[in-house]
Parts: C-alpha cells; sequence; structure tokens
C-alpha cells in the first residue's frame, strides 16, 4: 500500500445531481422519486420515529419515572480521595478541592462519602456527609463543617407564612362579664316632615 492510496478516488468538489432535466440525464422522468406515493409529492416529511406506518418503537415500549427538572445536582468525593490528595491539617472545601482537580463542572451541593480509609487530620467542609464519612472524620481527629445549601422552596413558603402571621396584629378578647358592644349605629330621630307641620297648625 502506498501513502497516497488514502487520497485516491477522492473529489472534494463533487457536483451535485441535477435532477428534473428528463430521461436524458440518467435520473428517469420522475426525478429519481419513483411513480406515486407519498416521497414522490412535494412537500414530504416524516417524523424521526416513523417506521412505515406500524406502530413505532418509541411508543411500544413502556415508560416508567420522570426527571426532576428542579432536582439539586449533588456532586460527591469520598473520604479515601481526601487521604490520596491532601495533608494531615489542611482545611478541605469547595475552594481547595477544586484546587486539587477532585471537583469540576456545575453542582449545587458537594457531599462526603466514606468510601475508603481516612488516616489524616483534616477538617472538612460540605453540604452534606455520609454516616460512615463522619466516623471516619472524626476518628481520624479531623472535624466535620455542614455549609448551608440552597433554602427548599418549602421551607421559605413556611417562612413567609410564619413572617405574615407575625405581623397581623391579635383580636383583643372581650373581659369576663363585659357585654359585647353593639356595633349598630344609633337610630337618629326622625325629620320634622310636612305631616307633623300641618298638624302643628291645626292646634
Amino acid at each position: 500500500m502506498k501513502i497516497d492510496d488514502v487520497n485516491r478516488g477522492i473529489n472534494k468538489h463533487k457536483r451535485g445531481r441535477r435532477i428534473g432535466r428528463g430521461t436524458g440525464s440518467g435520473h428517469g422522468k420522475t426525478a429519481s422519486r419513483g411513480h406515486k406515493g407519498a416521497k414522490s409529492r412535494a412537500g414530504y416529511s416524516r417524523k424521526a420515529v416513523f417506521q412505515g406506518g406500524m406502530m413505532p418503537m418509541i411508543r411500544r415500549i413502556p415508560k416508567r419515572g420522570f426527571t426532576n427538572r428542579w432536582a439539586l445536582k449533588v456532586f460527591t468525593v469520598n473520604v479515601s480521595d481526601l487521604e490520596r490528595v491532601f495533608s494531615s491539617g489542611d482545611e478541605v472545601n469547595a475552594q481547595s478541592l477544586q484546587e486539587k482537580s477532585l471537583v469540576s463542572g456545575n453542582w449545587d451541593l458537594l457531599k462526603i462519602l466514606g468510601d475508603g480509609d481516612l488516616s489524616k487530620k483534616l477538617t472538612v467542609s460540605a453540604h452534606r456527609f455520609s454516616k460512615s464519612a463522619v466516623e471516619k472524620i472524626e476518628k481520624a481527629g479531623g472535624k466535620v463543617v455542614v455549609v448551608p445549601g440552597k433554602t427548599p422552596v418549602e421551607d421559605k413558603k413556611k417562612a413567609a407564612k410564619e413572617a405574615n402571621s407575625k405581623k397581623k396584629p391579635a383580636r383583643a378578647e372581650p373581659k369576663a362579664g363585659a357585654k359585647p358592644a353593639d356595633d349598630k349605629p344609633a337610630a337618629e330621630p326622625p325629620a320634622d316632615g310636612p305631616a307633623d307641620t300641618e298638624a302643628t297648625e291645626s292646634e
């Protein structure tokens, strides 16, 4: 094999196929569309899952579960990675993990897992910790610092509801034995009408 065999027969500037030029063009009188059928019509299009009229595969397979669009993305790091990268007495947080290339990409929460062994004394700051990770960090003489993450929507609604309830003034309760105040306005005396004037004049 010669090295120029790779490029033999390759035409970079291939002319486009000229269709609709009659039977002498080599593409027949139907311009390579064939006789009748949907594909021979102008404006033909079909869905990507179309399978010739039969029930498509995407409709035959079962669908289960769903994808939560608002789920928080959790990035996990094991204690074995901390043992391998950090030295005793170091402070482990999101910034130091990024500098050591243990954390990358976009994420919402950082969680430390307990896979592996840890013998170094570290101060680890993260949003979440597994139970085994806490045990191993504290056993090695380290410290666990829980960093507050994003506040859930339910907690925000609950806090707003409590704040609104505190703003509303409490209604004063009536004292024992006191009569409830009558909210109805007092009746005004009737105005002197023309009938009363006539009765006075007759007297």
